[in-house]
């Protein structure tokens, strides 16, 4: 009875130590450890370099840009947008992650249009696919690497927007105060600028800051940092 006990043991002992084999995945364990080069917005660095893939981990960011140009007015949700990975991504340890010229698809899934007073157009995306030179399509997640998660224009087109009302009307300022200095007498040419041009350059700052903010307009080739929501898993490539 005692030797059939035994046995027991040793085979449900076995089974178990075939089971865990199993179930760890052995040929294709984590083998190093690498990191990815920190971007400003990046919260992770961490690689896991496995047997037959590699994983960027989780808070990653890394750039692509616009295959094609962009136009927030021309746009809708649900629309497709098509990026490129523009130069070939490696680990700080010099091991190939994503190839030069992959793909990365996103779909538009919110546009905020332009709104008074001088609030610009926002554009949210999902990236959802990386598609490698080979043709291999790989699920991912990743949003804009801002701070609310969109795209829109800088802040130096806001401030070359509100420069370019401000001039312009200060412009026309200036052309009034003159107009109005020479009526009277020709002398008084300098006070008409002198209340002209601020009065213009006033009025033209106001304007600005209450019409509407600008449209998000993106030329091909125009880069967008993008980080990474959930680990992305890509296959071994070829050097």
């Amino acid at each position: 009875m005692k030797r059939l006990v035994i046995l027991s043991c040793i085979i449900l002992t076995l089974a178990g130590l075939s089971a865990a084999a199993e179930d760890c995945g052995c040929p294709d364990d984590a083998i190093a450890y690498e990191h990815m080069f920190c971007e400003k917005c990046s919260t992770c660095d961490k690689v896991i370099i496995k047997n037959l893939e590699n994983i960027i981990c989780k808070g990653n960011a890394f750039k692509i840009v616009f295959d094609c140009k962009f136009w927030s007015e021309c746009a809708k949700a649900g629309d497709k947008v098509n990026f490129s990975v523009p130069e070939a991504i490696y680990t700080r340890e010099g091991t190939l992650l994503i190839p030069a010229c992959s793909k990365v698809v996103a779909t538009v899934i919110r546009i905020e249009k332009q709104r008074i007073p001088n609030k610009n157009a926002r554009v949210y995306l999902n990236f959802e696919c990386l598609i490698l030179p080979d043709g291999t399509a790989i699920t991912m997640n990743a949003k804009p690497c801002t701070k609310d998660s969109s795209l829109k224009e800088g802040p130096w087109h806001t401030a070359g927007k509100l420069l370019s009302w401000t001039l312009g009307l200060g412009i026309v300022g200036a052309g009034a105060g003159t107009g109005f200095a020479f009526i009277p007498n020709p002398a008084k040419l300098g006070v008409g600028y002198a209340i002209g041009i601020p009065v213009g350059t006033s009025v033209g700052l106001i304007t600005g800051l209450i019409t509407p903010g600008l449209k998000y307009h993106a030329k091909a080739g125009e880069a967008v940092m993008i980080i990474l929501c959930d680990d992305l898993c890509i296959k071994k490539q070829c050097e």
